[in-house]
């Protein structure tokens, strides 16, 4: 299953956030800590280089993801041109206190304090923008919600006499290139639950946890994972926590909703679902596929118009 999810108003809110690149001196991205690649808009990336605009990075959720995995992150993202990374807690007043002064070196020519630095924060659906928002300006002024796509328009706010601020909604891209991706961002609830089947990310997500954090997994749900798969770990949750339906049989899409809201709390434990690592490995890999399409279609061996073949998941 290929997950797509592109709402109306993202391609309005796109053609917003480039008129407003003009006007600002740094894109503050706010990213998912536990997939910082998967959760980056490349329309974002390809915006912000068109204007020459330096970008903060910001790894959200980081008291949620694998500490080692996201200091790799962080070296791989502060290794690039323009871009400066850090890892924090959106909800967390100390940390986000942090950002405006963050952003001051990537726009030197505002450092007179003669104009205010003018700021942007971008990012996908349920990342933390308003949140972050919220919290810089020390009042509830953006709709924070659990479900994606709470913030449909822009708004732009004063910091200070020497800061300002423009708040976007999240924005997705018309096609998720990786599938595996698809699965990350539903898994982590960045895609509205109309688009995806949750047994089916359920299964991606218990395959990545199962490769990557048994010992969590197993700690979790009281449950020996010797030998499990995602599909598995699933039917055994159900079975530990009474997920039944009527007749006895197994409440699997019950217990799909579980595994995934444990892993969107925080409650399996600290857990990434990619690193730099596997990322370089699924692009490999994805690229390899491509080429050995390509030479079959070549070659006249398969259709022209067959699908792609998915990608290996990055989780593993």
């Amino acid at each position: 299953m290929a997950i797509q999810w592109f709402p109306g108003h993202m391609t309005s809110a796109r053609k917003k956030a480039a008129e407003s690149m003009e006007r600002i001196d740094v894109v503050i991205e706010v990213l998912d800590a536990r997939l910082p690649e998967a959760s980056s808009n490349p329309m974002i990336r390809e915006l912000r280089v068109h204007r020459q605009r330096p970008c903060l990075k910001i790894l959200n959720k980081a008291d949620l993801a694998d500490p080692d995995v996201t200091a790799r992150w962080l070296a791989y993202y502060n290794a690039q041109k323009g871009v400066t990374a850090v890892a924090l807690s959106c909800k967390k007043p100390g940390d986000v206190a942090k950002v405006v002064g963050l952003c001051r070196p990537l726009a030197p020519h505002r450092n007179d304090r003669l104009k205010p630095l003018r700021m942007m924060i971008m990012g996908i659906p349920n990342v933390g923008k308003s949140t972050l928002m919220n919290a810089l300006l020390k009042k509830k002024v953006a709709k924070v919600g659990d479900e994606p796509a709470v913030t449909k328009s822009q708004q732009a706010l004063d910091l200070s006499p020497t800061a300002s601020l423009i708040d976007t909604p999240g924005m997705m891209w018309p096609k998720i290139e990786f599938d595996s991706d698809g699965y990350m961002l539903a898994a982590s609830h960045a895609i509205g639950r109309n688009a995806v089947i949750d047994e089916a990310v359920a299964n991606f997500l218990g395959d990545v946890l199962l490769a990557r954090y048994p010992a969590l997994v197993a700690a979790r749900y009281k449950i020996a994972v010797a030998g499990l798969d995602g599909p598995g770990l699933v039917e055994a949750i159900a079975r530990r926590r009474g997920c039944l339906l009527k007749g006895g049989g197994l409440d699997i899409e019950k217990a799909s909703l579980i595994l995934l809201q444990d892993y969107r709390d925080g409650a399996i434990g600290r857990v990434s679902l990619e690193s730099p690592e596997t990322r370089k490995l699924m692009l490999e890999a994805h690229a390899e596929a491509m080429a050995a399409k390509a030479a079959a279609k070549a070659a006249g061996e398969v259709d022209a118009n067959a699908p792609d073949e998915p990608e290996a998941d990055a989780g593993k």
